[in-house]
């Protein structure tokens, strides 16, 4: 049997489609439409998909990405002022620990429903079957395995928040200096983010490259139930890379990457900037009421 993994990006999370020859994927796959830009891109996949093929993947998503960015924002937080007003420390190397340190808590969390996801989509199991294959899965390999794959997600996803949240607040210093205000703007904050999300993700997209890698090759596993005769390390898998396409490869998916993840990036801190000042400013005014 002659298996195809897809990796599907929605604009915040990866999802896996496999692809058997045969009736399976021929209502989903058909020949890759030929894009000349983002905007005839969104024209053509309304036109051919229609509107909501746009949100397409949306459900799984936020189910992902809500309880990781909720841990991740907060954990930033405390970290960040623990940092700062508990411990004593100063410089700018603050956000970048703090970062790095959140993203590894949330990824590590989250990464055990990354693969019970991965197997959902590979194998189109109910959630009895899952349940069974957890288990078989946990008393064969023991309870490390739930956190397969893991190593390439943390070399990806660290990295990033840790220079996404150096250069934000810095970026973010630097305006509210230029423009003379106390506290950062929506436009301020969305501008920071934009900024520094497109820094972190060109510097770590080798790590992308990889990640996206090992992704498929887990998929393809799952789906044929027996171990891919590819190499699974990270480092094994960039030599590879290199080996095949040389150091463009590892920087494959430029410009789709900054493109997607700049105003996601953008539009997060913003809103969480603008929500996290809106509820400050109810619960400062609660309290002066009730005095």
């Amino acid at each position: 049997m002659v298996v195809l993994c897809f990796l599907y990006c929605n604009g915040l999370m990866d999802h896996i489609y496999v692809c058997q020859y045969g009736a399976s994927c021929t209502s989903w796959y058909k020949t890759p439409t030929h894009f000349s830009g983002t905007l005839d891109a969104f024209v053509k996949i309304t036109r051919n998909e229609g509107v909501r093929s746009l949100w397409s993947g949306l459900p799984p998503t936020l189910v992902m990405a809500v309880p990781a960015t909720v841990i991740y924002f907060t954990c930033y937080d405390q970290l960040r002022d623990l940092l700062r007003y508990g411990m004593g420390f100063q410089g700018n190397y603050i956000p970048l620990v703090a970062g790095g340190l959140s993203r590894l808590g949330a990824v590590s969390v989250i990464s055990p429903l990354e693969l019970v996801r991965t197997k959902m989509q590979s194998r189109k199991l109910t959630y009895s079957e899952l349940r069974v294959c957890i288990r078989s899965s946990v008393a064969q390999d023991g309870w490390l395995s739930l956190w397969r794959g893991l190593g390439p997600t943390v070399l990806r996803d660290v990295p990033f928040s840790a220079l996404y949240w150096f250069n934000y607040e810095l970026v973010k210093a630097h305006l509210c200096d230029q423009y003379n205000v106390s506290q950062a703007t929506f436009s301020i904050s969305f501008t920071a983010g934009a900024i520094s999300g497109a820094v972190a993700a060109i510097m770590t997209l080798p790590f992308d490259v990889v990640k996206t890698r090992r992704q498929i090759q887990l998929g393809e596993m799952e789906t044929l139930g027996v171990p891919v005769k590819y190499p699974t390390s990270t480092w094994h898998i960039m030599r590879g890379i290199l080996a095949e396409s040389g150091y463009r490869g590892l920087f494959a998916g430029f410009l789709p990457r900054v493109i997607k993840v700049a105003p996601a990036c953008a539009v997060m801190i913003s809103t969480y900037e603008f929500g996290k000042s809106f509820f400050q400013k109810m619960n400062l005014d609660r309290e002066q009421r009730a005095c």
